[in-house]
């Protein structure tokens, strides 16, 4: 024993068929599409805003480390060679000439310890 079912198509529907056909058309899914697309973009790149966070700078202390090491081995070539300079000068008797020596060895041990200290300072870091 079956029963059949008798369905009613009321006549509107193609009438709602119609209106449903011109909502869902290509012009207006390609206009609702380029209204949504910025919106979508920036919702995909609003994840990537959020891990800059997470960024790790031990690279930069280690980069302050080398040039912290740099100043020091500059500093004491420089005071070195004025110090030298300046000694050759002095033992030939030319004392005049020996003073710039004598500055550049003063330039060299503040590059030494001024230099060292102050790039030191900026990564937090002991002399």
């Amino acid at each position: 024993m079956s029963r059949s079912y008798r369905v009613v198509i009321p006549s509107n529907s193609a009438y709602l068929a119609k209106r449903l056909a011109q909502l869902f058309s290509k012009q207006n899914l390609r206009c609702a599409a380029r209204a949504v697309t910025p919106a979508l973009f920036v919702l995909a790149l609003s994840g990537v805003a959020h891990a800059q966070g997470t960024m790790d700078f031990s690279g930069a202390q280690t980069l302050m480390g080398t040039f912290k090491t740099f100043a020091i081995y500059a500093g004491a070539v420089i005071c070195f060679g004025g110090m030298i300079f300046a000694g050759i000068r002095m033992m030939s008797g030319r004392f005049q000439e020996a003073i710039p020596g004598l500055f550049g060895a003063l330039f060299g041990a503040g590059v030494l310890g001024w230099g060292a200290g102050w790039i030191g300072s900026l990564t937090g870091q002991s002399m």
